[in-house]
This record gives structure tokens, C-alpha cells and sequence, in this order.
């Protein structure tokens, strides 16, 4: 490379820039911490470049290529091409990681010195759409706190209670009105009413916890602990090779104390999965026989299945007939140009009423929300 290196702050954002042109999404975020790693391993060799870039640009594994052509053009053999596409000079930038705005008073039109840039950046916003598979630790650490504050209020059904009301929403309650009566000495008084309460309806996430799912199954299991802990009426179950119930395991209100309970609960952890046969023992002992009727029923995979598809087809089926929603929840579906071409995924979906994303915060947020509708 050049011996008369530049600064940098201006490598980041030229070849961010190049990244973009090339169709990746790069953040104001993430170019920043591709400069903090730049002024870390410095601009002497190639390959300390190449992976500060690496880690800290690419979010998905289909944009290496691109990545890597992009790289290739903007280094080539003698170090960064052209960093400017302006003759304007450039502003100072300072990045600020507070909320607090400046001084309006503050008057630098007569101090002779450029007015800096200052870039806002909030690490929940750069978090809410990053894949959970590209999580540092430390990001990951992070997330587990937002996960903890996802509220499931979960849709209501009818309820054979009823409740007093006004007479333009209900029906005549002759045992109030009679008692109503009596305390006023047998005395003609308002006829009272009431009508039908609801309560909320039961909800029923099913985990898978397969090799193929660990990168987004540890933060699933945090979303599952979130809405065990937040509502009434829910029931957790893991499925693997087997199924586990682990319900009790994740009631604990300490969040690492309760997953650690299910990783010890849950001994197919990473291993193979038979979605067909974990949806059977779900029918068989718990779904039919009361827990899935009129029931929302959540489940998190990426349909990757052992098992004949057609099994998993009939237990979908089963499922549907007293289930009141199915949804799936499949973190591959956010990738560009995905379609529901292995086995499981595609004998289950005729049988899901709502099929969604579930590889980052954000899709954990759409997915509270449809719950909760």
C-alpha cells in the first residue's frame, strides 16, 4: 500500500460508499465501527483490512461475494482508490453516542471554524434490524435486555363469565336485578344487566432447538422466556428429536437462571429434528386433548426436517382443525430470494394462517405484534 496512508475515518466512508453501489445495506453504524477497526489494525496489510471489513460490514453470508468483488476493485494491488467524489472539503465529524442536543444559543458564525457534522448513532436501532447470526457477544448481551422488555398482551376470546354492563351492551341479569330489589325493601328499582367477559386466549410456542437452528435458537428462547413471564395462559415446548416441555423451567423471573434451566431441561439440544414426530406427541398428549383448542400457536423453525414431510403435513393438519392462528416464525425468510422449497417447511405452510420473519428485534416485534392481534 501507499507508505502516505490516509486517514482512517475517510477509508471507511469511501469504501462504504463502493459497498453500497454494489447493493449491500450499509448502515451510518456500521461504517463506524469499520473505522474504529481500521484504527485498530491500521492500513498496512491487506488481509488486517479486509476482515476489519468483513466483521463489521457484512451482515449475511450471501453478500461475501459481493463483498469480496467490491474489495478487490477499491484496494486492487497499490491500496485505496479515489476517496473523494467531491471537490467540496470535507466537514468534521464528531459522533455522538448521547441524546442531549446542543446549546441554540451557541454562536460559531464568528469563530472562523467550519461548524462540525455531529452523526447520532444509537446501538438499539443498529441492533433492531442485524441478524441475530452475525451478534457479537456484546450485542448479544444487549439484545437478551430488549428481548426482556417485549410485552405479549396475546388476542382475547369469549368467556363463559359474565360481567355487569350498561343496558345498551347486555342482556337482562334477573339475579342482580331481584337482589338490587330486596335491599331497597322490595321497592320497583332498575332492572340491572350484564354481558359476556373475555379473557385471553391461550398461547403455545413451539421452539425448535435442531443443529440448524442454533445460531437464532438462543435468541428465541429469550422471547419465549419473555412471554411466559409477561402473561397468563402460556406453554412452552422444545422440539428436537423429542419433545420437551419446559414451561416450568422458564418461569423463573431471573432470565439467565431461566434458560439455563431449559438448556439442562432440553437434552436434544443443537442435535437432529423430527418436526413430525414432535407435533404427534404434541397432539397426542397435550394439543387435542385441550391445550391447543382455540389457542394461538407460535412456532419457531426453519423447517429443516428428518422426518417424511407427509407426517408432519398430517400433524399440521390436525393441529390446524383446533388451533385458532398457526404461526411460523422462520428466520431464512428474511434472506434475499428465499422461497419454502425444503420438505418440512413446504408440507407445513398450507396448514399456517401467518408466516413471518424471526431473524432480528425487529421481526421479534412484528411477531409480539401478531400475536397480540
Amino acid at each position: 500500500m501507499h507508505v502516505d496512508r490516509p486517514a482512517p475515518d475517510r477509508v471507511a466512508v469511501a469504501f462504504a460508499r463502493v459497498l453500497r453501489g454494489s447493493g449491500l445495506d450499509i448502515s451510518v453504524g456500521s461504517t463506524i465501527e469499520f473505522a474504529r477497526a481500521l484504527d485498530r489494525v491500521g492500513l498496512a496489510t491487506a488481509g488486517g483490512v479486509y476482515w476489519a471489513g468483513r466483521a463489521t460490514l457484512v451482515r449475511r453470508p450471501d453478500d461475501i461475494a459481493s463483498y469480496d468483488r467490491a474489495f478487490d476493485a477499491f484496494w486492487g494491488p497499490d491500496g485505496p482508490g479515489d476517496l473523494d467524489d467531491t471537490d467540496e472539503p470535507a466537514l468534521p465529524v464528531s459522533v455522538a453516542f448521547d441524546v442531549e442536543m446542543p446549546d441554540p444559543d451557541a454562536d460559531a458564525a464568528g469563530s472562523g471554524v467550519r461548524p462540525a457534522v455531529t452523526v447520532r448513532w444509537s446501538p438499539v436501532e443498529t441492533l433492531r434490524d442485524r441478524d441475530f447470526a452475525s451478534y457479537t457477544p456484546a450485542e448479544f448481551a444487549q439484545a437478551r435486555r430488549l428481548m426482556s422488555d417485549l410485552r405479549l398482551t396475546g388476542a382475547r376470546r369469549a368467556s363463559r363469565r359474565r360481567k355487569p354492563s350498561s343496558r345498551s351492551h347486555g342482556s337482562p341479569d334477573l339475579r342482580r336485578t331481584i337482589r338490587r330489589s330486596l335491599r331497597a325493601g322490595g321497592e320497583v328499582t332498575p332492572p340491572a344487566f350484564h354481558t359476556t367477559g373475555t379473557r385471553p386466549r391461550q398461547l403455545v410456542l413451539l421452539l425448535d432447538v435442531s443443529g440448524s437452528m442454533e445460531p437464532y435458537a438462543r435468541a428465541f428462547v429469550r422471547f419465549v422466556h419473555a412471554a411466559v413471564v409477561s402473561r397468563t395462559r402460556v406453554e412452552a415446548f422444545a422440539l428436537g428429536t423429542r419433545l420437551t416441555r419446559m414451561t416450568r423451567e422458564l418461569q423463573s423471573r431471573d432470565p439467565d437462571a431461566a434458560v439455563r434451566a431449559a438448556a439442562g431441561r432440553v437434552v436434544d439440544w443443537a442435535g437432529g429434528t423430527r418436526l413430525g414426530d414432535g407435533l404427534r406427541a404434541f397432539n397426542d398428549s397435550w394439543g387435542v386433548r385441550g391445550m391447543a383448542r382455540g389457542a394461538i400457536v407460535v412456532i419457531l423453525s426453519d423447517g429443516w426436517d428428518r422426518g417424511a414431510p407427509e407426517a408432519l403435513a398430517e400433524q399440521m393438519g390436525r393441529l390446524a382443525r383446533v388451533a385458532y392462528k398457526i404461526v411460523w416464525v422462520n428466520p431464512l425468510k428474511a434472506s434475499p430470494g428465499y422461497a419454502p422449497l425444503a420438505q418440512g417447511m413446504a408440507a407445513a405452510l398450507p396448514y399456517v394462517d401467518v408466516f413471518v420473519e424471526g431473524h432480528s428485534l425487529g421481526a421479534m416485534e412484528e411477531l409480539a405484534a401478531v400475536i397480540s392481534r
